[in-house]
Parts: structure tokens; C-alpha cells; sequence
């Protein structure tokens, strides 16, 4: 499988359901913003911004978060339990069918 389902909603509530490629190491930023959501992703993908923080809505296990991506969400605006970095999420086949949140806009 090349491909996977990934699901966002944006700031308004709307829902976009997305197809990403698994063999390109694309994360959730760079898949944002290929289909023209609102994800700012300022600092390119580094954990240096939060510009791509969304919220985990679904059971899709993930990556334990490194320190930076930890370090960068102490900082941020409207952070929750289950918030991450876009960034900091790649496209692989283990989250096909991932449901996140857009975090509001500081």
C-alpha cells in the first residue's frame, strides 16, 4: 500500500478527507499544505514553530514525541493532552485512517 487515508478538520469544523503517500517520507504538515488547508508549517518542519499543531481525534497509536516536538508545545498556544506537531507526524502505513484537528491559529 502506497497511500493512506488521513482526515482533518479545520478550524471551522469542516472535514477533508485526504489521500497521502507513504513512500515519500511526507509528514502531516507538508500533506496540509499540498492540499491548501491552513497550516502555516513556518519553520519548514523542524518542531521550531507550532504553526502545524492539531489534535489527535482517533485511536491511531503514534511515535512516542520527541523533546524537541515536546519542548515546542510547552511554548504554544491552546495545547491539550492530545495535541502533536503536523510535522512531526510522517505518513506511514500505520496511521491510514488518522482523524486530527486543526488547533486554532495564536
Amino acid at each position: 500500500m502506497n497511500e493512506i487515508k488521513v482526515t482533518i478538520i479545520d478550524r471551522e469544523g469542516e472535514v477533508h478527507d485526504l489521500v497521502g503517500p507513504t513512500d515519500m517520507n511526507m509528514n502531516i504538515m507538508e500533506l496540509c499544505k499540498a492540499y491548501e488547508l491552513p497550516v502555516l508549517g513556518e519553520c519548514g518542519g523542524m518542531a521550531m514553530c507550532a504553526t502545524c499543531q492539531c489534535y489527535l481525534e482517533s485511536d491511531t497509536d503514534l511515535p512516542e514525541q520527541r523533546d524537541a516536538e515536546l519542548d515546542m508545545l510547552d511554548q504554544a498556544f491552546f495545547v491539550k493532552p492530545n495535541s502533536r506537531l503536523g510535522c512531526q507526524i510522517h505518513l506511514t502505513e500505520e496511521i491510514d485512517g488518522i482523524v486530527l484537528r486543526l488547533a486554532p491559529e495564536a
